[in-house]
């Protein structure tokens, strides 16, 4: 008995050891994984968006089969050839990024250039392609920076006049929207007469930064304050050292700084002119020529739903008044290898980069389509600014 007695004893006694060293063992992973948690920076911690990311290399068909395991609905929406996936076949798609059905999957990765293509398409007309989504050059930044001659015609020096239209509807002192350039030299060939290489196409002064004027004109004269940053981003990255590759990191800190200076800014819009040929960015309306419009939404960064609902929003908004005004698919979202997909838009809930143009527009056809976008966002404004007061008063 007492060699049992002792026998019990010492399993006890082991036992009670184990699940102590258990215990241990589970609170140091816990510390660890807080800790790791908590000192990593926040652009590399787990979110929403790395999960959305990280599930996109797999193929919707198997999220579709996981769902019908459990719902007979969703059997129901099964294609007639859909196979079971394989595990092979998902431990592959994870591991490489590569999807077997999808050959775009491989090119991308693997053809230099080819990413810029791979992106959302999120409103598409029947002559939408991969090909007309926009694009931006990117010279060296010594090109960007010779010196070339430019040439404005009369009819397109943008009128200085006091706009003496009676408003219904003002901000006062306030500055409500903030427009900035990120590419600021970025300039059109029918003003560069020396220039026939569409990637040159930059200039000092004959540039972007013009119709940023022009639609902080029309949107004074609609009463909607606005302030117009006229901080030079090449000088910048010419001082720094850097290449066109990193404006948006150099003006992040100009606009980051300008709406922590200004509590009144609503709306951030940054205006860059698409490197498309002219039969892409150009709409006849009642006669006159317009420069069309695109909306890019970066989608890299978490709270990106929220500018692309006002960018989906917009949209609907211009092409109601201006029909066609926008370019094949309005809106499009950037994300992923080849863009920065941040366009410091996770700045401010109502962050906007427009493509105003392309590069064989004129200021004509740029100033007609910013005083469009100016009477539109001014009707936009306004109708929200009344519902936030109706709210507010009841």
């Amino acid at each position: 008995m007492p060699y049992k007695k002792n026998n019990v004893d010492q399993f006890n006694i082991g036992r009670y050891v184990k699940k102590i060293i258990i215990y241990i063992i589970v609170l140091l992973f816990l510390f660890v994984s807080i800790a790791f948690m908590t000192t990593i920076t926040s652009a590399e911690r787990f979110s929403s968006a790395k999960l959305t990311d990280f599930t996109k290399r797999i193929e919707s068909s198997t999220f579709l089969w996981l769902m019908g395991m459990e719902g007979k609905a969703y059997r129901d929406a099964f294609p007639d050839d859909m196979e079971v996936p394989k595990l092979s076949s998902i431990s592959f798609q994870l591991a490489t990024s590569i999807k077997p059905r999808n050959p775009r999957s491989l090119l991308g990765n693997e053809l230099p250039g080819f990413s810029i293509f791979d992106h959302d398409v999120l409103m598409a007309e029947e002559d939408s392609y991969h090909t007309t989504h926009p694009m931006e050059s990117a010279p060296s930044l010594e090109e960007i920076l010779k010196d070339r001659e430019a040439v404005v015609d009369g009819s397109e020096e943008e009128e200085e006049e006091p706009n003496d239209k009676e408003l219904e509807n003002s901000t006062g002192d306030r500055e409500v929207v903030y427009i900035y350039n990120t590419h600021n030299t970025e300039s059109f060939l029918p003003h560069l007469p020396d220039v026939d290489n569409p990637n040159l196409a930059h200039h000092n002064e004959v540039n972007i930064t013009k119709v940023s004027e022009r639609l902080a004109k029309s949107l004074r004269g609609e009463g909607i304050g606005t302030n117009v940053d006229d901080t030079n981003i090449v000088n910048i990255l010419h001082d720094k050292g850097w290449e066109l590759g990193r404006a948006y990191e150099a003006s992040r800190s100009v606009v980051r700084e300008a709406i922590a200076g200004n509590e009144h800014f609503q709306y951030v819009f940054d205006l860059h002119r698409d490197s498309a040929t002219k039969d892409k960015t150009t709409v006849n309306i009642n006669g006159e020529s317009y420069a069309r419009i695109m909306i890019v939404i970066g989608a890299d960064h978490n709270n990106y739903k929220t500018n692309l609902a006002l960018a989906n929003e917009f949209h609907d908004l211009l092409e109601e008044k201006y029909p066609g005004i926008t370019r094949d698919n309005g809106v499009n979202t950037k994300q992923g290898a080849g863009t920065n997909g941040v366009f410091n838009q996770d700045l401010s809930e109502n962050a906007l980069l427009f493509e105003m143009g392309g590069v064989e527009n004129n200021l004509d056809e740029l100033y007609r389509t910013a005083d469009a976008l100016a009477e539109v966002f001014s009707e936009f404004y306004w109708e929200a600014e009344k519902v936030q007061a109706e709210e507010g008063g009841s």
